[in-house]
């Protein structure tokens, strides 16, 4: 991504903090496995959306109106002998040359100059709650500020969440952005199919998970999300993730496998037979999530409210359950109570973009939220019905369905980012076969 279009978002975000303030926006830190050991280092989203800096032990300062410079970045320095061990680091020169900053400190600096860019300032614009540690270094240098008082320091009197501000800009997205979540989308589509072509009984879940590990190496893409690959009775459990178990004939197999580009996400799941052809029964519980998912999609569009499409999928999903018996009684009544939570119990979908489960509130006060042009979500209704469902029918039980796409809300209605992958039963057993 270009660094105007980074320049841009900070600009942004400073002309809504106003002059007289400061932003102070933390990066990630890297994060222990065992003993010496670190997981692979992730970027604080909201870091990354306004620097694209992809080192830890960072800390973005946004000071609108100073004359020396508004875009400070500290960073860790230049050090041959961690390079050589650790890899290459920007250093100060790089946050200036490569990331447009207009001023860069070493971060081990940053107790003696931070406190002088605070002082002066009104409000102090931070995320909240996020890095504990940081927040009390924080508060060390305002108090180091006040000691300075009767000299005539001026401490700033308010502290003031960052987090709505900077959280809806991220929630629209712009034309760089979607390109990366379209890139993130078509990766994964791949993956899908490689998956679906790959599967048959006797092989294990944790094998299909590499043909999603090799794709997106492939493409240089990381996971966004540990993959959720469940056979059988696995499908019902929301968020499985041991993925170890063998897949067996006449069993269905849930996957819900994104990746991520220069830290977009995408977010798709697909259930499909293990042995390529659907049950009878299987067939008539994904027939039903497949049309709530339909009915959801065509409520995104610019004016629907955010909860326009669970709705929808809700009233499908009923429906089916009472005509196939599995649910008993009236449909208004058994929407008003909910009794689809048994079997459907999560929403229809969230939003997407740096994160999976991506920022932004989905309520504006007691209204739920008009979808826009630029916004992103998934849709994805589901079904489960586990074994030993006490009044179901077991010819129902071990089913775990969920169907889920990317969808892109657009100025005449939406566009669905995941398109390629098929989701159609005829579709899906044509591409088994092949």
């Amino acid at each position: 991504m270009k660094s105007t279009e980074f320049k841009r978002r900070r600009n942004q975000l400073m002309k809504m903090i106003g002059k007289d303030n400061i932003a102070i926006v933390s990066s990630s830190r890297e994060q222990t496995r065992n003993r010496d050991v670190d997981y692979p280092f992730r970027q604080d989203s909201d870091f990354l959306y306004l620097t694209g800096f992809n080192e830890p032990d960072a800390v973005l300062v946004l000071v609108p109106g100073r004359k020396h410079g508004e875009y400070i970045l500290f960073c860790r320095e230049n050090d041959p002998l961690q390079e050589t061990w650790h890899g290459r680091r920007a250093g100060q020169q790089g946050a200036i040359e490569t990331y447009a900053a207009d001023d860069s400190f070493p971060i081990s600096d940053m107790d003696d100059i931070l406190p002088g860019l605070l002082e002066g300032r009104q409000k102090v614009f931070q995320i909240m709650g996020r890095y504990p540690e940081f927040d009390q270094k924080l508060m060390g240098w305002v108090n180091q500020i006040k000691q300075q008082s009767r000299s005539g320091a001026h401490v700033p009197y308010e502290f003031v969440s960052l987090d709505h501000l900077l959280h809806d800009m991220r929630l629209y997205k712009s034309r760089a952005e979607i390109a990366l979540m379209k890139k993130a989308a078509k990766i994964s589509v791949t993956a899908h199919k490689r998956a679906m072509q790959q599967c048959q009984p006797g092989k294990f879940e944790y094998s299909i998970e590499a043909e999603y590990n090799y794709e997106f190496s492939l493409h240089n893409a990381q996971h966004a999300y540990p993959p959720i690959v469940g056979s059988g009775d696995n499908g019902c459990i929301l968020h499985y993730t041991e993925n170890t178990d063998q897949l067996k004939d006449g069993d269905l197999l849930l996957i819900d496998a994104g990746c991520e580009v220069q830290g977009y996400a995408s977010d798709i799941t697909r259930t499909f037979p293990v042995n390529g052809q659907y049950s009878p029964a299987q067939r008539d519980i994904y027939q039903i999530v497949l049309q709530a998912q339909s009915a959801a999609i065509n409520k995104v569009k610019p004016g629907n409210h955010w909860n326009d499409p669970h709705n929808a999928a809700v009233r499908v999903i009923t429906k089916g359950l009472l005509d196939l018996k599995i649910l008993k009684g009236t449909l208004s009544k058994l929407i008003k109570e909910e009794a689809y939570k048994r079997f459907y119990m999560h929403r229809t979908g969230h939003w997407l973009g740096l994160d999976v489960h991506d920022v932004g509130d989905y309520k504006v006060g007691d209204q739920w939220r008009l979808l826009e042009p630029g916004m992103v979500l998934t849709v994805e209704p589901g079904i489960y019905i586990p074994a030993n469902s006490k009044g179901v029918h077991r010819k129902w039980w071990d089913i775990g369905i969920r169907i889920e796409d990317d969808i892109l809300v657009t100025k005449d209605g939406h566009e669905v980012l995941s398109a390629g992958l098929p989701s159609t039963i005829d579709e899906i057993e044509a591409l088994m076969a092949s």
